[in-house]
């Protein structure tokens, strides 16, 4: 594993204070966890939105900087919109920043009465729990541990990551997903899925910023 960045070292020292507050919390007085350590429209989810802007920002600089091919502008536009789009549904698309009411059809469809897609409800199952755990639980798994290692022995793989603009986690970002995810499952705390989130947005962005296969985002 390649000694960390210093941008990794200050990701994951945030991570651990963010995690120790949470820990103590959820153990010591669930109802303030819930409250305020993890409400809503709190730190956690808009640090959360926030790192999911930044990934996002960043491929889009790299479109702007990088001339590389179709292949890899189509795939890293398609990562950049994807991580927009997850950082205005974390946030509800600032619907409660600046106090806009919901639509009459997110009132009646939406579990929480938001205008976003991950709170609708659809034949009495919230989108969120189907696609954005259950099916997001799955896509992590493999990107984070099956992928790095079918990279490395796999060349078509690897050429076909590379050529869509892919980045690869290295072994210390899958080391502190795993991590967070047993702190997380831990707690008995239920929102503590907030930091579950943020730990999400913290890891990717060092991912994007530091990938192993780290020459797809430079000149």
């Amino acid at each position: 594993m390649k000694s960390l960045s210093r941008l990794e070292k200050l990701g994951f020292s945030f991570l651990l204070l963010i995690f120790a507050f949470g820990i103590y919390f959820a153990n010591t007085d669930t109802e303030y966890f819930d409250l305020h350590y993890a409400q809503e429209d709190g730190f956690a989810e808009y640090g959360t939105a926030i790192m999911l802007f930044c990934i996002s920002a960043y491929l889009f600089s790299r479109l702007l900087k990088i001339k590389k091919s179709i292949t890899w502008k189509v795939g890293v536009t398609l990562m950049a919109l994807v991580f927009l789009f997850g950082a205005g549904e974390e946030i509800s698309w600032g619907q409660r920043i600046f106090n806009i009411e919901s639509s009459e059809y997110f009132k009646e469809n939406n579990a929480q009465q938001e205008t976003n897609l991950h709170n609708m409800v659809v034949n009495g199952k919230k989108v969120n729990k189907i696609v954005f755990s259950q099916l997001l639980t799955l896509i992590l798994v493999i990107y984070l541990i099956i992928l790095p290692i079918i990279y490395r022995r796999i060349e078509s793989i690897k050429k076909l990551v590379d050529m869509f603009g892919v980045p690869i986690p290295r072994l210390q970002h899958t080391i502190a997903f795993l991590v967070a995810t047993g702190l997380v499952l831990a707690m008995p705390a239920s929102r503590k899925w907030e930091l579950y989130e943020l730990a999400f947005g913290v890891i990717f962005l060092l991912i994007f910023l530091n990938p192993y296969n780290g020459y797809i985002y430079k000149k």
